[in-house]
């Protein structure tokens, strides 16, 4: 469980990080669980996230991603049922009812891993009670030559922003450089929480050693979505608790 001093850092400060959550072998396993999952995907599949907007200005770097990782490796499946990574976003929302909204592993390569321009989450799935946050699980270290994600601590409480929109949604890069904001660095295990609010964003990973994570979006199930959009296999999986508002999700 968080702190209610952790809990009203992240009130304030629109993030919070937990400290080893998973312990180092725990860690060492989800993240060869990844490597591996990309290596047997990688021969039918393009896995590079990379943003337009960073191809246009870096060509030659890239981030593997792959959606809805539970459905490939069951360790996944039970990290997302973990309640060392559930209670605190249950603290964190003010709900005893937890609902995952999707999940996605990335991996920056070492030397060349892509950055990612500073937004705001809110333009690619905006919710009414703005519940959603994300659950950045690390199994390696994040430094910032790793290219750690960054925030800027506060931004949450302003806020949606205007993006712009040309390929991916994010902040205009001349007001908002990725340099200005807080770096996180993180250990394996650790667990970075932030609202979708707050502003975030990373830089290149220039190191000679991969960054390997996953991103777990949740929200209060009865935070209805604005618009139906960035919908996912696994969306409505109930992480913790109940959905005291069920819809008909398909053959029962």
């Amino acid at each position: 469980m968080l702190s209610e001093e952790q809990i009203q850092k992240y009130r304030k400060e629109g993030y919070v990080l937990a400290h080893s959550v998973l312990s180092a072998s725990e860690a060492a396993d989800l993240r060869e669980e990844c490597h591996e999952l990309v290596q047997r995907l990688s021969r039918s599949a393009n896995l590079d996230a990379t943003w337009g907007s960073v191809q246009n200005a870096t060509a030659s770097t890239t981030v593997l991603h792959r959606h809805n990782v539970q459905f490939y490796v069951a360790h996944f499946a039970r990290l997302l049922l973990d309640q060392r990574i559930t209670v605190p976003a249950s603290q964190l929302m003010g709900s005893p009812n937890v609902q995952l909204h999707h999940c996605k592993m990335f991996i920056k390569p070492p030397e060349r891993g892509s950055p990612f321009p500073m937004h705001q989450d809110y333009p690619y799935f905006p919710h009414e009670r703005n519940t959603m946050l994300a659950a950045v699980v690390h199994f390696d270290d994040s430094t910032i030559e790793k290219g750690c994600l960054r925030v800027m601590p506060g931004s949450h409480l302003g806020g949606p922003l205007r993006h712009l929109s040309q390929q991916d949604f994010h902040l205009p890069e001349d007001l908002y450089p990725v340099e200005s904001a807080m770096p996180i660095e993180a250990e394996a295990g650790d667990v970075l929480y932030f609202n979708y609010l707050t502003i975030h964003g990373s830089g290149i990973n220039s190191s000679s050693e991969a960054r390997t994570t996953l991103l777990i979006q949740m929200r209060d199930p009865q935070d209805s979505p604005l618009q139906e959009t960035h919908e996912s296999r696994g969306q409505g999986m109930m992480l913790r608790g109940i959905d005291p508002n069920p819809k008909f999700r398909g053959v029962e």
